[in-house]
């Protein structure tokens, strides 16, 4: 793989004084899945706000290697319009650059086919369970194909069954596309599914305390779980994770 940017001594402080990110150095590799692993309140989610240009660094630069791409974004909660249809929610991002509905129509419908939901292209976020809410939300962040894909604890308010059925297809949908994921997570055990690299935050003020790497192929099933690469990198994970909370492994 070869890097798609470069985070150098990040820092980010907000008012009152209160320090997110310290010296933050974490290089991102093209077409990889990344998770962001670490304690809550330790900057995953504001290193990236900072990677999107959400928000500007008080210290430090974030370097591309080859000119910022397209990116997509997926928050914790689907932040759907309410009042617009499945199919109007992923139009979205098309219709602010210009294409009308119609020119738009292939795309939207392939993106809500890749997740799922092309049946449900005319129902609204009222009809839809939360799962099917986050399918839509992250079919409107693919619609254009992005090269980074960035995902704030996007599974984290869902059910065990459902958030496992999303992770399968996540990896499914952006291995077609070729997409970098950066993904902020809480959890070990969906870091090791999901990544192909793992970095675990430190504390606040966040800095990267380990990386682990994840063996094993992009698109996985369940029977992953099952083999030695993941116990590994649980393992690895879990210790960092103890570290980074400062306690005993």
């Amino acid at each position: 793989m070869s890097a798609l940017l470069h985070l150098r001594g990040l820092g980010k402080s907000f008012a009152k004084g209160a320090e997110a990110l310290a010296d933050l150095n974490l290089t991102i590799e093209d077409g990889e899945f990344l998770s962001l692993l670490g304690p809550s309140g330790c900057g995953k989610s504001t290193a990236l706000r900072l990677i999107a240009g959400l928000m500007s660094p008080n210290a430090g630069s974030i370097d591309w290697v080859s000119g910022q791409p397209d990116i997509g974004f997926v928050f914790q909660d689907a932040v759907l319009m309410p009042w617009a249809s499945a199919f109007d929610n992923v139009w979205l991002p098309l219709r602010l650059a210009g294409l009308s509905r119609e020119a738009a129509r292939k795309d939207v419908e392939a993106a809500l086919d890749s997740v799922g939901l092309l049946s449900f292209a005319h129902a609204f976020p009222r009809e839809l369970s939360g799962g099917m809410k986050m399918r839509v939300s992250i079919a409107r962040a693919l619609v254009k194909r992005p090269k980074l894909l960035l995902m704030d604890e996007p599974f984290a308010a869902l059910d065990e069954i459902t958030r496992l059925k999303l992770n399968d297809d996540l990896l499914r949908v952006t291995a077609e596309l070729g997409t970098t994921i950066v993904f902020v997570t809480h959890s070990v055990f969906e870091s090791a599914y999901l990544s192909n690299r793992i970095a675990v935050f430190s504390g606040r003020p966040g800095r990267v305390i380990k990386t682990i790497q994840v063996d094993g192929p992009r698109h996985r099933t369940e029977d992953f779980r099952l083999t030695s690469a993941y116990a590994q990198a649980c393992k690895q994970a879990s210790a960092a994770l103890h570290l980074a909370m400062g306690e005993p492994a």
